[in-house]
């Protein structure tokens, strides 16, 4: 077996598998944003309907079970049981196969039914069936990454989400082009652009194989620890698999209804015809792409602190376990508030750059959904800590309150024709709010020292408004200067205003010591950063 990956701590896995997050979001960006704009926001209707769905069986295969495993696998590594990792990846590989198979088939044999009584969204049809293979080939992806996140290993995840995403972006783009070129039709070319993703879990998992066979399984030294039982293991991977996953099931099925619960209100109450409806929903899929690029960076810290925290558990070490848990709620907050701001602060230009044909809607449902992301990022978190600290139904408890808040907006304020759409992300916003406020008393019931919410909230407010400001500020007096009418134009104000924001935020974050010198040694590079910062 591999050594433990040297100098790997939690915050060096999470700069890693940030890393890659950076590469996957701008190969994403060359997939989703030219999407939308070759097939429209009717067709993108469809596009993201089915990514929902996809989300829904995927988050009920996977979401959990590679937590479980990184978990299991971490303990088993604190104290040199090789024989105990063998048998649990063994047994997880097989229980991913199985539920992988089970859904992959669901997908596959019923994508009618799905679109049209649960979607209400019929031309979603074909993009489901297409999509179907992708949920047991990202199922044993899922076990392979948890394998070698349990060794506190992030590298092979990271170069195999990078893979997955630009063998996605390729094919997935180009089959998207030349659907549309051969005018096959929206609901072709929604499939065409969803065969991108079967491709690149097919490549990912390739990868994934060949990796843990090279570096883990060469390791022929015998070891005398004698491994639980199959049995005993099942039980206890099922165990802690199965509250995470419901936490995670809540979000996913959450999704799914809001798709379902916005096309159908818009349609049956709010009295817009489908195609309105799918131009309206098209729109707001839109924003969501951007609305969930702040989570995207701050799962990586999730993903890392787990094995972190367990491991700390496991030598008894709480003290540490705590300082981890509250020193990555203080560093996510400052990562996210700011990137939450700068979306809800140049909505307007933003959407206007990346779909200049999109519905006009599509402004203000990124300014709601832009203050809506912090929260998200803030509930990610505190469940990640929950999870890993042993607590793993608290976050399913919190989802389920906070979704039957979100749908209760939901179903009301979309249903009134002057509110619409704007009702989605002002459920989000509400639903979200309600999670963390609740995960935050579970934590403190949990943790052995309460997270201090002042420390962890204050100073990256304050610098993130003080950001928000001059952003503002720069934005329109450019705007105002060389105008905005222009793509190019566009792009210049907002690319000025997006480094005045920075500079004053990394100014008033230093300043504050919203983040510490302390705080940059925990990442590859971070001391001499913080050297020629002059960080405290």
């Amino acid at each position: 077996m591999a050594k433990k990956t040297e100098g790997q701590n939690y915050m060096h896995g999470a700069a890693i598998l940030a890393a890659g997050v950076v590469i996957m979001k701008i190969l994403g960006f060359l997939y989703k944003v030219p999407i939308a704009n070759v097939i429209g926001d009717d067709g993108y209707s469809m596009f993201i309907a089915t990514y929902n769905v996809y989300n829904v069986f995927l988050t009920l295969a996977t979401a959990g079970f590679p937590v479980a495993l990184a978990r299991l696998i971490a303990e088993a590594d604190a104290v040199g049981r090789k024989n105990q990792i063998r048998r649990t990846f063994t047994v997880a590989s097989f229980t991913f196969a199985g539920i992988g198979i089970l859904f992959t088939a669901i997908m596959f044999f019923f994508p009618n039914y799905i679109a049209t009584d649960i979607l209400h969204n019929p031309g979603a049809a074909l993009s489901i069936r297409m999509m179907s293979p992708s949920v047991l080939l990202v199922c044993m992806l899922s076990a392979h990454r948890g394998y070698c996140e349990g060794h506190g290993n992030m590298i092979p995840t990271t170069v195999g989400q990078v893979l997955e995403v630009l063998v996605k972006v390729i094919v997935g783009l180009a089959a998207a082009m030349l659907v549309m070129r051969l005018n096959l039709g929206k609901n072709a070319a929604s499939a065409a652009a969803i065969s991108g993703v079967v491709a690149g879990s097919l490549v990912a998992l390739i990868y994934m194989v060949v990796f843990k066979r090279r570096h883990y399984d060469r390791d022929t030294e015998p070891s005398d620890d004698i491994p639980n039982r199959c049995r005993r293991i099942f039980v206890r991977f099922i165990k802690i698999g199965i509250p995470v996953a419901a936490g995670s099931c809540v979000m996913a099925f959450l999704n799914l209804i809001d798709s379902s619960l916005c096309m159908g209100r818009l349609q049956s109450a709010a009295g817009f015809s489908l195609s309105q409806a799918q131009t309206l929903y098209g729109v707001y899929g839109e924003a969501q792409n951007l609305f969930n690029l702040p989570a995207a960076f701050i799962t990586p810290m999730c993903i890392s602190i787990v094995p972190a925290i367990s491991s700390a558990i496991a030598r008894g070490a709480h003290d540490e376990a705590t300082a981890i848990s509250e020193d990555s709620m203080r560093i996510s907050t400052a990562l996210s508030m700011p990137m939450g701001m700068g979306l809800a602060v140049l909505s307007a230009p933003i959407m206007h750059l990346l779909y200049p044909q999109a519905h006009s809607s599509g402004p203000l449902l990124l300014l709601l959904m832009g203050i809506a992301s912090f929260f998200v990022c803030f509930v990610l978190m505190e469940n990640a800590i929950l999870q890993a600290s042993g607590k793993e139904r608290f976050p399913m408890y919190s989802m389920i309150a906070g979704s039957f808040v979100k749908i209760a907006v939901n179903w009301f304020l979309v249903a009134n024709p002057k509110v619409n759409i704007y009702g989605a992300p002002i459920g989000t916003l509400c639903g979200y709010f309600v999670m963390g406020a609740m995960n935050f008393v579970f934590m403190c019931v949990t943790l052995d020292k309460n997270p201090r919410l002042r420390v962890i909230m204050l100073k990256p407010f304050i610098a993130s408004a003080a950001m928000g400001g001059v952003v503002w500020a720069v934005y329109r007096v450019l705007a105002s200067l060389i105008g905005e009418s222009g793509r190019i134009q566009l792009l210049i104000v907002m690319c000025a205003g997006i480094a005045a924001g920075v500079i004053v935020y990394l100014a008033a974050a230093i300043l504050l010591r919203a983040i510490t010198k302390k705080d940059m040694e925990l990442i590859p590079g971070g001391r001499k950063i913080a050297k020629l910062l002059h960080m405290k």
